[in-house]
């Protein structure tokens, strides 16, 4: 048996327990001491309500500290996918405006070497013994390169003589195989005598067209003469 004396009369001893006991009984002389219960319930709700309140900042600060380094991630991110759409319109504005210089050289050059296609599958498909005494554009009396070709295609007219009538006939399928004619029609064919010799006058209609790049051939424009 263990015996304690209390060597400071006057002052009782505390009594042996953890904090926890002696603040229940704190809050339990508090509600004897409060006499209103409307009081006491305010007063429990606030105790109730600032706990949550600093158990919520606490929450909020570590959250806030788990977000933290990703808010900065995804600003790098949109800093760098922001630099990448500057340069992506710079290119296409380049892009642009390339093609706006190339579609105006092409409308410039494009009735440009007409007639020289014109003029090179017509010779190409002229047989031996047959000739031209006209080469027009629809309508002229004269070749001319003013012709548009943008909205509808260049129509021409040909009008010549043959000795043969086998040649004349060679030399419409011959202008119906040219990639750059289209819209061949012999218009008129008759026998006329010229220099006391029989002969074929005919007249041909045409047409020019675009032909396809595999049949474009380009040279240089100089080249050097050793």
């Amino acid at each position: 048996m263990m015996i304690t004396v209390n060597l400071r009369p006057g002052q009782k001893r505390k009594r042996a327990g953890g904090g926890g006991k002696e603040f229940l009984e704190q809050f339990r002389a508090l509600g004897t001491r409060v006499k209103d219960p409307m009081l006491l319930a305010a007063t429990v709700v606030g105790v109730v309500v600032g706990g949550y309140l600093i158990w919520g900042f606490g929450s909020t600060r570590r959250e806030l500290a788990v977000l933290e380094p990703r808010l900065e991630q995804v600003q790098d991110e949109h800093k760098r996918f922001e630099g990448l759409l500057q340069q992506k319109h710079r290119a296409e504005e380049i892009r642009d405006s390339l093609l706006t210089q190339i579609h105006t050289i092409r409308s410039v050059d494009g009735n440009r070497y007409i007639w020289p296609h014109v003029m090179d599958e017509v010779a190409k498909s002229l047989p031996p013994y047959t000739w031209l005494t006209l080469l027009a554009v629809q309508g002229a009396v004269a070749v001319t390169d003013t012709a548009d070709t943008t909205d509808r295609p260049m129509q021409f007219r040909m009008e010549g003589r043959t000795m043969d009538l086998q040649a004349y006939t060679r030399f419409l399928r011959q202008l119906e195989a040219s990639p750059w004619l289209q819209d061949v029609a012999p218009l008129e064919a008759a026998t006329v005598v010229e220099l006391e010799r029989p002969v074929t006058k005919f007249t041909i209609q045409a047409a020019f067209k675009q032909a396809d790049s595999a049949y474009i051939r380009t040279v240089p424009l100089s080249q050097s003469v050793r």
